[in-house]
């Protein structure tokens, strides 16, 4: 492995886990287990891999994974480890409501982290659309290895939607991280709080991570003014809580 090809999934699991982990591989590119905690501990894994999409049956899955982490108690820290091409775009996915799905795996995982589990993804290699929206970007906290590749829509893609040129676009991607696919912009909007350095041990980035304190409210529209990638996002979201607290 090196850094310019990314890493493995056991490449990842190796560093992140030198104590030892028990990783099992289920359908629809799923996997999940535990992993043994620098100084002691467990935490939960789940994750789709292997640039799989997500799609209903793997979404469902995911879901019913975190949900029983959950029916165990205990606070066990549960870690979401990304790696998919995006969301399926199959006929039979859509017909039967795939944004319901990924909405309900987002939700479990909103749930896991009411009932004091420490969620964190992982993203080390693709993740784009709804899959990134409903598994990275649904854990507390994002951590990213340098040579991630995570995008909510490529430009041609936005093009299509929004109906500009995509030249236009991509001169507007040059300054502007949201509409920029890619690890820094990510980084600049604050969708991605970390990238973790491949060169060194992941486990120790990972202690380093779970010894910060858990925020009270998802602060990513914060960290992304404060890193000058999302200049309006903050001032709106603080304006419409306070006109609902006026008007309740």
């Amino acid at each position: 492995m090196t850094l310019d090809e990314g890493m493995t999934l056991d490449d990842v699991l190796a560093s992140l886990f030198p104590g030892g982990h028990a990783l099992e591989r289920g359908p629809f590119g799923t996997v999940h287990g535990t992993g043994r905690l620098e100084g002691g501990g467990q935490i939960a894994l789940v994750g789709i891999v292997d640039r799989t999409p997500l799609g209903v049956d793997g979404a469902l899955l995911l879901a019913s994974r975190v949900l029983a982490v959950i029916d165990k108690g205990g606070g066990v820290p549960i870690m979401m480890l990304v790696d998919t091409a995006s969301q399926s775009m199959t006929r039979r996915d859509e017909l039967l409501g795939l944004n319901e799905y990924l909405a309900h795996l987002s939700k479990s995982l909103a749930l896991a982290a009411a009932r004091g589990h420490r969620t964190v993804g992982v993203l080390y290699g693709r993740a784009a659309a709804g899959a990134f929206i409903a598994t990275a970007l649904s854990t507390q906290v994002l951590a990213a290895v340098r040579g991630a590749e995570p995008s909510v829509m490529d430009l041609p893609s936005i093009a299509r939607v929004t109906k500009l040129p995509l030249d236009q676009l991509e001169r507007l991607a040059q300054s502007t991280p949201i509409f920029a696919p890619g690890l820094d912009p990510m980084v600049a909007v604050g969708a991605v709080a970390q990238i973790w350095d491949a060169s060194k041990p992941l486990a120790e980035q990972l202690a380093a991570l779970l010894r910060q304190s858990v925020e009270a409210r998802d602060r990513r529209d914060e960290i992304g003014l404060a890193r000058k990638g999302r200049l309006l996002a903050a001032g709106i979201a603080q304006r419409v809580a306070k006109e609902a607290a006026a008007g309740a």
